[in-house]
């Protein structure tokens, strides 16, 4: 993209998927970094990708990002079902798909950017990468919740999930010893368990259920009856949407057709509920954790980590660092290709020192 000599690069911003603690704190990162060390202008490309595809945008100042920092949610708007390499057109009851991405990239160009800013999830990066081999210079900033982007060890937003989840799981714990009842808490976590496993290990969860490992519902009442047999009277499952049965499947909320990723999982406590119930004759109630992890207040740690990766984002501007994305190893800030994050997600090993000191500790993982 040609640079002109009478004006100030420019940088946009975007953020799409699914919301999360932290996007904010990245927006004003990247803005005041942009506009303090390097003279640049910034602009906001808002609802994602959609803004992109309908040339919405607006120029962002330091007035505009400052007091974000402890905002939840995104100042700038997000979807998760705008692709425009796969573009919904609503046509009577159903869709049909059109390629946008031509219109997107020549969008983006008028808006006269030198670089943009994408902050996202592995389906929202993954377009981004896209948008790179048409022509668009791209860095990418980590955001997800599940924890599963490839090539970073944390991505921001996912702390505060934890913090949540785990609030979630300790309140639980007086209500299923006072009834000696069984508690199944479902969190998010689609392909990753990351989160069910932090806050499960976290909060104390007797069972902890990841879509990484496929689950016995025999292991799980044993847990259960061995737990009664031992006078504890109660019991609490922690289980990742996305987990499944051995030889089973996941269970599926509803679809969304029109969505980049139109599978929308969501009930499997409830079914885990009800089997518990039936096959003990224990009393079992289960709670959907669902978008209250998403919400609310960043955690101290995650403004932290939001900030760090949103400033080398414009250092990697600023160096034509163009197709990559900064990601966290080993506690430094490093760069990673686009192409790479593409590849997939980041899944939990079944050897990971987190499961291995869970099974020392007695938590069962529905298998042997």
């Amino acid at each position: 993209m040609a640079k002109h000599s009478n004006r100030k690069n420019r940088i946009g911003i975007l953020t799409g998927g699914g919301d999360c603690a932290g996007i904010n704190a990245v927006i004003r990162a990247v803005a005041k970094k942009a506009i303090h060390d390097y003279d640049m202008e910034i602009v906001g490309i808002e609802d994602g990708y959609e803004g992109a595809v309908h040339n919405r945008f607006r120029k962002l100042s330091n007035r505009d990002v400052s007091g974000i920092l402890t905002l939840g949610g995104t100042i700038l708007g997000t979807t998760k079902k705008v692709n425009p390499y796969r573009y919904a057109i609503k046509k009577g009851e159903d869709f049909e798909y059109k390629d946008m991405s031509k219109v997107t990239v020549k969008n983006i160009r008028k808006m006269g950017l030198d670089c943009l800013v994408v902050i996202g999830g592995d389906g929202t990066l993954g377009i981004a990468y896209k948008l790179f081999n048409d022509g668009i210079p791209v860095v990418g900033v980590p955001k997800t919740i599940d924890n599963d982007i490839l090539g970073t060890d944390l991505t921001f937003g996912f702390d505060t999930a934890v913090s949540i989840a785990t609030e979630g799981i300790d309140r639980l714990h007086s209500t299923a010893q006072s009834h000696h009842r069984v508690m199944v808490v479902e969190v998010m976590g689609h392909n990753a368990g990351w989160l069910a496993l932090c806050s499960g290990i976290a909060g104390g969860g007797d069972i902890i259920l990841i879509p990484e490992i496929p689950y016995s519902m025999e292991k799980i009442i044993d847990k259960v009856k061995e737990r009664h047999r031992t006078g504890k009277r109660f019991s609490i499952v922690v289980v990742a949407e996305g987990a499944k049965p051995k030889g089973g499947a996941v269970v599926i909320q509803r679809m969304v057709k029109e969505s980049s990723d139109p599978i929308r999982l969501g009930g499997i406590g409830f079914v885990l509920g009800d089997q518990i119930e039936k096959l003990t004759g224990f009393e079992t109630r289960s709670v959907v954790m669902g978008h209250l992890q998403r919400g609310g207040t960043p955690t101290a740690f995650d403004r932290i980590l939001a900030t760090q990766l949103g400033s080398k984002a414009v250092d990697m501007a600023a160096n034509k660092d163009y197709g990559s994305m900064v990601a966290m190893n080993n506690s430094k800030l490093i760069t990673i290709k686009l192409q790479d994050v593409a590849k997939g997600h980041r899944s939990v090993p079944v050897d990971h020192p987190l499961i291995k000191t869970a099974i020392s500790l007695g938590t069962c993982f529905g298998v042997s």
